[in-house]
């Protein structure tokens, strides 16, 4: 390298540091004051994270005492379980969770009842679209031994629409309320939807051949 270049190159990184050093004598404090922040920034989301991920795995654990008191029919208690975890945990999954598991309960004690809680999921706007299908089917299930099969149907209806989710046991239900009420066509009509959907489970088709045979046999005559 020339002895020129080699000046011109510490002239450079002298003038390099110069201007470095202004810059730190005059904005030093902001300087230390953004650094601060960004520390504090990392900090507070871990342990935000942190703090939420233990969250989710203390209801997890109260989610599945709740669902152990189910399973060995402690009715009370599982209901008193499932209302905790929808009282500590709202911001957790398992709280929406709950609230269906909740409203069974409540079906297996009193049909009403847990229809009314069910059209409470099905009517509160923090629950996803999906999730108002279901409380609805839901509802439904627990009142067709209850309501007019007219006002049923109309319910759900909608939810036996070939792109439906819940379209299964919607069609089922629609059949099986055709059933009850004596009229074979009506009943007949979404047994066959559930035999041409290529999407049927397997359980509900082991069951249409009982259905279909009921809608064969007609409706059946009271005797005196």
């Amino acid at each position: 390298m020339a002895p020129n270049d080699e000046f011109i190159r510490e002239v450079d990184e002298e003038y390099r540091r110069d201007q470095i050093a202004q810059i730190w004598n005059r904005y030093n404090g902001i300087i230390i004051g953004v650094v601060v922040l960004v520390v504090a920034g990392v900090g507070g989301w871990r342990f935000w994270e942190h703090t939420q991920q233990t969250r989710a795995q203390e209801a997890a654990v109260r989610y599945e005492e709740a669902l152990r008191l189910s399973s060995e029919d402690k009715g009370q208690d599982a209901q008193a379980a499932f209302e905790a975890v929808v009282k500590e945990d709202g911001e957790t999954g398992y709280a929406m969770l709950a609230r269906f598991r909740l409203a069974a309960e409540l079906g297996q004690q009193n049909a009403e009842n847990g229809a009314s809680a069910f059209d409470a999921l099905a009517n509160d706007a923090s629950v996803p679209p999906l999730w108002k299908d279901l409380a609805r089917l839901r509802a439904a299930w627990l009142r067709v031994d209850t309501v007019e099969p007219a006002k049923l149907r109309q319910a759900v209806e909608p939810l036996a629409a070939p792109s439906g989710a819940w379209r299964h046991s919607a069609r089922e239900l629609l059949g099986l309320s055709g059933l009850k009420a004596g009229d074979m066509d009506y009943a007949g009509r979404w047994f066959d939807q559930i035999a041409a959907d290529r999407e049927t489970p397997s359980s509900l088709r082991q069951r249409l051949a009982v259905y279909t045979a009921l809608v064969a046999g007609g409706p059946v005559q009271a005797t005196q």
